[in-house]
C-alpha cells in the first residue's frame, strides 16, 4: 500500500497549530515533584498509558518554564530533572498492593529531601497510595495535588471522599467528575500528547483496529463481531498478560477470530504507531465508564477515526460525525465500520491539536498548580498537640 506521510513535527497540511494561550497561563513559573508510579518507564516502551501521558506532561510544563522534578522508577526518559526512587520499574508486580504501599514510602523520603533543598512548590501525585502522604506534605509548606487516572464509580470514590479536603483532585474528563461531585475536585484537564511523536497518514489499508487491555470491559469481544458483520478483518492488539486478560481472550475472543483475522499482541511505541495510521479505524465498544480513553487521541492525531459505543468520556473526546461515529448500540456498528471512511483524516488530527495537544495540557495543569498554591493553607493540615 502507497502511504502519504506527513513529517511528524508539523500539523498536516492546511491544519491550525495549537492554541496560544488557551488556559490563561501567566508568567509565574512553578517548580512541581512529578510523582509517577512503578510499574513502567516514563515514556513506557509499549504498555502504560498514564506514564505516556506523564512523558508529555513532563517535557510540555519543562518547554513552559516551568522546573519539572520526576521521581519515579526505572530510566530516565524525559527533559525533566530525575530523582530515581527504584532502579528499575515493576511491571510484574502491577496490582498488588504491597509495591504501591512501599514505593509511596520510598517516594515520600525523595520528596522529603527535595523540600529540604528547597526545590519543588508542590507535589502532583499520580499513583494510587502516595496521596497518603499529602498531609505528611502540608507540614512541610507543600500542597499535593492527584489526578484520578481511574474510574470513580467504584471503591475509589469512598478512598478519596475520605481523603477529603487533604488532596485537592483533577479529573481527566468532565463525565468522571460528574460521576463523583462531591470528591474535592480543583478542575478537569484532559489528557494529551505531543503530535510531533505521531505520524498522520491520509492513506488506510482495509482492516479495523482493537487496541487496548483484553477485558469484557472494553470490549474486544464486540469488536470481533461488528468488523465480521461489516466484513472486515480486525486486528486485535494490547495487553493480554494477566491470568483474567487471558482467559477472557481464550473464552469469549479467540473462538470468534475468522482466517482473515489478526491477533498481534501487545504493541510497542512503533508498532502501535504504524498499526493506528494504516487502520481504516479504531474500534472503541467500551461497555464501562471510560474515565477518558488514550488511545482515542492516538488514533485520530494519526488521521484515524474511531468508531465508539457512547460510553464514559467518549462524547467528550470524539467528535460525532467528524473524527469518528458515536453508537448507541452493539448492533449500529457494522454500519458505522462502513461509513466511517467518509470522514476526512484531516479532521481528526486538526482536532487532538486543537484540545488534545501536550502544550494544551500542560497550560491547564499550570492553572490547577496555581489554584491549589492559592487555596493551601498549612494550618488546615497541621494538628495542634
Amino acid at each position: 500500500m502507497t502511504s502519504t506521510l506527513v513529517p511528524a513535527d508539523v500539523p498536516a497540511p492546511g491544519l491550525p497549530g495549537p492554541p496560544q494561550n488557551p488556559s490563561g497561563d501567566d508568567a509565574t513559573r512553578l517548580r512541581i515533584a512529578m510523582v509517577a508510579p512503578p510499574y513502567f518507564d516514563i515514556p513506557p516502551a509499549g504498555y502504560g498509558g498514564i506514564e505516556a501521558v506523564l512523558a508529555d506532561l513532563s517535557n510540555a510544563l519543562v518547554a513552559a518554564g516551568h522546573r519539572v522534578t520526576l521521581v519515579a522508577a526505572g530510566r530516565d526518559g524525559t527533559r525533566a530533572d530525575f530523582r530515581p526512587v527504584l532502579p528499575a520499574a515493576v511491571p510484574e508486580r502491577l496490582g498488588e498492593p504491597g509495591p504501591e504501599i512501599i514505593y509511596a514510602a520510598q517516594a515520600r523520603r525523595v520528596v522529603e529531601q527535595l523540600a529540604a533543598e528547597d526545590a519543588i512548590d508542590l507535589v502532583h501525585d499520580h499513583t494510587f497510595a502516595g496521596p497518603l502522604n499529602a498531609p505528611a506534605y502540608a507540614k512541610l509548606g507543600l500542597p499535593t495535588v492527584a489526578t484520578v487516572h481511574g474510574p470513580v464509580n467504584s471503591e475509589l470514590r469512598d478512598y478519596y471522599r475520605a481523603l477529603g479536603a487533604d488532596l485537592p483532585l483533577i479529573a481527566i474528563s468532565n463525565r468522571q467528575r460528574a460521576l463523583a461531585p462531591e470528591l474535592h475536585w480543583i478542575d478537569t484537564v484532559h489528557n494529551g500528547l505531543d503530535p510531533a511523536d505521531w505520524p498522520f497518514q491520509l492513506m488506510k489499508g482495509d482492516y479495523a483496529l482493537f487496541l487496548g487491555r483484553f477485558s469484557p470491559d472494553k470490549g474486544a469481544h464486540t469488536a470481533v463481531t461488528a468488523a465480521h458483520e461489516a466484513g472486515l478483518p480486525i486486528i486485535l492488539a494490547g495487553k493480554c498478560n494477566e491470568p483474567p486478560e487471558r482467559r477472557y481472550f481464550a473464552e469469549q475472543v479467540e473462538p470468534l477470530l475468522g482466517p482473515r483475522d489478526r491477533m498481534f499482541g501487545p504493541a510497542d511505541a512503533t508498532a502501535k504507531r504504524e498499526l493506528l495510521a494504516n487502520a481504516r479505524c479504531l474500534l472503541f465498544p467500551v461497555q464501562w465508564e471510560e474515565p477518558f480513553g488514550m488511545v482515542m487521541i492516538e488514533s485520530m492525531v494519526c488521521g484515524t477515526p474511531v468508531v465508539a459505543l457512547r460510553a464514559g468520556a467518549v462524547p467528550e473526546v470524539l467528535e460525532d460525525r467528524v473524527t469518528g461515529l458515536i453508537c448507541d448500540d452493539p448492533g449500529e456498528l457494522p454500519q458505522a465500520l462502513a461509513d466511517v471512511r467518509e470522514l476526512d483524516p484531516a479532521d481528526c488530527r486538526a482536532h487532538v491539536v486543537r484540545n488534545f495537544s501536550a502544550k494544551h495540557m500542560a497550560l491547564g495543569y499550570a492553572r490547577a498548580y496555581r489554584r491549589a498554591l492559592t487555596s493551601f493553607e498549612t494550618p488546615l493540615y497541621i494538628t495542634t498537640p
